[in-house]
């Protein structure tokens, strides 16, 4: 008598919006715990192995000059256990950046000793892990637009609205919970946008400024101090998101004596008060990237698209690579001049032209020609290995047209001595990048990502003719 019922219920459960987390948090399967590396051992290898987020404002240097929050931490946590150390055993981080849905899976795995996520991180059931005692007070969620565009004060206006996401964000369940909310009122759900993970958390703040993104949500430290960069942010505080939560590490569950080091330590910490100092002389000028479909730019773009098109093709590009390129180079501009003689929509010098056999790179069509013809030279011969993916293989192209590919391969050697991926650009050979040359080279890339992302975001309306092939027209 009863399946009738439940069938019934499961018809009607099938009406109710979709929850927001579209991708889960964390690995699927149950993943069978490593061996586990206590505070004895550690010292007697004399590392201690840190999984951090992906995030720029996390960890990492630049040129020798900490700019991340947790790794002015983690650097007082390893003076603070250095300082206890006996017979000069000594201990020295070996950073290891993980996208944030994979670090307490890895943790469980032992490819790490401990997690150090800087951002709101939820231990599940299943993980073997265990949570270090808060870090600092209780951290809200924000809601952050852009200022100028519609204010909201109440959860419920966000019905209908997107949201752009990180994968692994603590909003992801806020969202849900919102949505359920709504549903009661029945009212559509909001929708979440999860973000290419080639994007972190300070990256969807700046295509937000840029108008590329309109919402989304980032706990308030991470916002504030990225509005300290990106002065239009907007943070609509009258909208409860959710419960404030807290920041914490994480250990396995039985490596009880770091658990205890970690503890003891973050009771007597206080940040240097100057902690955010080259944070804002090295990213001031950096974080610019603007929208780059207003009706002007679409304009631009439709009219350039015959030749930007036709010699991808040539070359076996994805166009829209060549459109963010332009537009990051010249902005769309043919007449553009730039430094060392690099002219026209891709900034290319005579001589690289000279190199893929093209002159008069004046004109547009051999600007472009020659421009495409590099990048699949470069291409060709240092990215052609079949490790690399296509994106990654793009930014590794990207990276060597502004600074050189033997620089760029010099780079991918020196993340593989330190255990990086020297497959993957974001966030791993980028780290080497930092330190080397600073942040101007990862800011190129970054930002003719983020083009190639808005441009693929709106791919339908910008290949009309393909669309119409498509609909069979």
């Amino acid at each position: 008598m009863k399946r009738p019922s439940l069938l019934l219920l499961l018809c009607l459960s099938l009406l109710l919006p979709l929850p927001a987390l579209a991708r889960l948090a964390g690995p699927l399967e149950i993943v069978q715990p490593g061996k586990v590396r206590d505070l004895a051992e550690i010292r007697s290898s004399r590392v201690l192995r840190v999984l951090v987020n992906q995030s720029r404002n996390s960890s990492g240097e630049v040129q020798g000059e900490a700019i991340g929050i947790e790794y002015h931490r983690l650097r007082a946590f390893e003076q603070f256990l250095n300082s206890q150390a006996r017979d000069h055993q000594e201990i020295t981080l070996k950073i290891i950046p993980k996208a944030k849905d994979q670090l307490l899976a890895a943790l469980q795995r032992g490819e790490g000793d401990l997690v150090a996520p800087g951002e709101l991180l939820e231990a599940q059931p299943g993980h073997a892990v265990i949570a270090s005692d808060p870090i600092g007070s209780t951290v809200p969620l924000l809601l952050v637009g852009l200022k100028g565009e519609k204010r909201f004060s109440r959860f419920e206006q966000l019905s209908g609205r997107t949201l752009a996401l990180t994968p692994g964000s603590a909003a992801g369940e806020a969202v849900n919970r919102i949505n359920e909310k709504l549903a009661l009122h029945k009212l559509p759900p909001v929708k979440v946008e999860w973000v290419d993970p080639s994007l972190a958390v300070e990256d969807v703040l700046e295509m937000v400024q840029g108008g590329i993104f309109h919402l989304t949500i980032v706990e308030q430290p991470i916002a504030e101090r990225w509005a300290r960069i990106m002065p239009k942010l907007r943070f609509d505080k009258q909208v409860l998101v959710s419960e404030p939560g807290q920041l914490h590490w994480f250990v396995r569950d039985d490596a009880s004596m770091l658990r205890a080091s970690i503890d003891r330590f973050l009771k007597t910490y206080k940040a240097p008060s100057d902690q955010d100092s080259a944070f804002l002389r090295i990213y001031r000028r950096l974080y610019q990237v603007h929208y780059p479909l207003s009706h002007a730019d679409r304009q631009k773009l439709e009219k350039l698209r015959p030749v930007l098109q036709r010699h991808a093709q040539a070359q076996g590009i994805d166009w829209l690579n060549l459109a963010a390129l332009a537009f990051k180079e010249s902005a769309l501009d043919p007449g553009a001049r730039g430094a060392s003689g690099a002219m026209g929509l891709l900034q290319i010098t005579p001589a690289a032209a000279q190199r893929v056999g093209v002159s008069n790179i004046q004109n547009v069509d051999n600007n472009v020609q020659a421009g495409a013809k590099y990048l699949a030279m470069i291409r060709r011969k240092f990215f052609a290995s079949p490790k690399l993916n296509e994106r990654e293989r793009m930014a590794f192209v990207l990276a060597a047209y502004n600074m050189g590919p033997e620089r760029v391969q010099g780079m991918r050697a020196e993340a593989r001595r330190r255990g990086l991926n020297p497959n993957q650009w974001f966030f791993q050979v980028e780290r080497i990048a930092m330190e080397q040359v600073g942040m101007n080279a990862v800011n190129y890339v970054n930002s003719v990502n983020k083009y190639y992302l808005a441009f693929d975001r709106e791919r339908d309306s910008l290949e009309p003719n393909a669309r119409k092939i498509a609909l069979g027209k």
